[in-house]
């Protein structure tokens, strides 16, 4: 199976070449995929005709995007929002098209950003997103651009998705995850203010491609995915965990979100409910995993 991951040097692109391309295909497990891992230096997926011909040269049967631009209090500029409509949703539509032009199955990541956050029993792959963010705003503009072609024989997957945390890829503009920059305040400071709201779940990246990669290989139906790790937190709460394990001394202070205020608005309580897969570990049996892999 041909498979094209874009971002391939990001944190969760980077795990989701590892994991495709040594897998088997689901036929013949004596048959390695081939996987073409394209980021930014390979293609500029705002670039609508570049991605039609460079998807048309290859002919991919799946095509993974892990492209997005994420910096949520930016997009609330307006620079910041154009950047993020170019990249979270007009490029979407792009690929969407091009995957339907050459019958490949389309993978996109979305967020729990699409949700407003004031659903306290959580969200279904079913809830109707209601962003409060310029951010979700873009990435719920992307979903629409892949439903939009559902009707004209578009095979796609949305994985909706929240706090992603693992090994930090080699792009340039890969971040360090969470839990990483707590270990590093945590070894600068003697106490350090967490947020203590905000409560959703937060998903390894290697369980997440691990995921992804057994969603396409087993034939679930097309559709929309939320695919986390189980067990909710805060920021605050997640850090006391990750404090507990690495027993590390450093005190932790609980504020609110108006003792840190940011231009972009967050969702209170944005947690995945998966109704439709097989449901992940624990996050915090996945963080310890994580932290001994370091």
């Amino acid at each position: 199976m041909k498979v094209l991951i874009l971002g391939a040097k990001g944190n969760l692109g980077s795990q989701l070449v590892k994991i495709i391309d040594q897998a088997g295909d689901k036929v013949d497990f004596s048959a390695i995929n081939e996987v073409i891992a394209w980021d930014r230096t390979e293609i500029d997926i705002t670039d609508k005709e570049l991605v039609q011909k460079k998807i048309s040269d290859i002919k991919p049967r799946v095509i993974i995007n892990c492209v997005a631009f994420n910096a949520v209090d930016l997009i609330e500029t307006d620079e910041g929002f154009e950047t993020g409509k170019k990249l979270n949703a007009d490029a979407v539509g792009y690929l969407a098209e091009a995957a339907l032009e050459n019958g490949a199955i389309l993978v996109h990541f979305s967020t729990d950003y699409v949700f407003d956050g004031e659903n306290t029993s959580g969200y279904d792959e079913m809830a109707m997103p209601a962003p409060i963010s310029k951010y979700g705003m873009t990435k719920r503009m992307g979903e629409e651009q892949i439903i939009r072609l559902s009707g004209k024989g578009l095979e796609w997957y949305i994985i909706r998705t929240s706090k992603l945390f693992g090994p930090r890829g080699t792009s340039e503009v890969a971040k360090a995850s969470f839990f990483d920059v707590m270990l590093q305040l945590a070894r600068e400071k003697e106490s350090i203010d967490v947020v203590n709201e905000e409560v959703s779940c937060f998903t390894y990246t290697l369980d997440l491609a691990q995921a992804v990669w057994t969603l396409i290989q087993n034939d679930y139906g097309y559709g929309i995915y939320h695919i986390v790790n189980e067990d909710s937190a805060t920021w605050y709460q997640a850090v006391l965990a990750l404090f507990e394990m690495t027993h590390t001394k450093t005190k932790v202070m609980p504020i609110t979100a108006g003792d840190f205020p940011r231009p972009a608005k967050r969702p209170k309580f944005s947690v995945l409910k998966n109704t439709k897969f097989i449901s992940l570990r624990s996050y915090k049996e996945a963080l310890r995993e994580y932290i001994n892999s370091k």
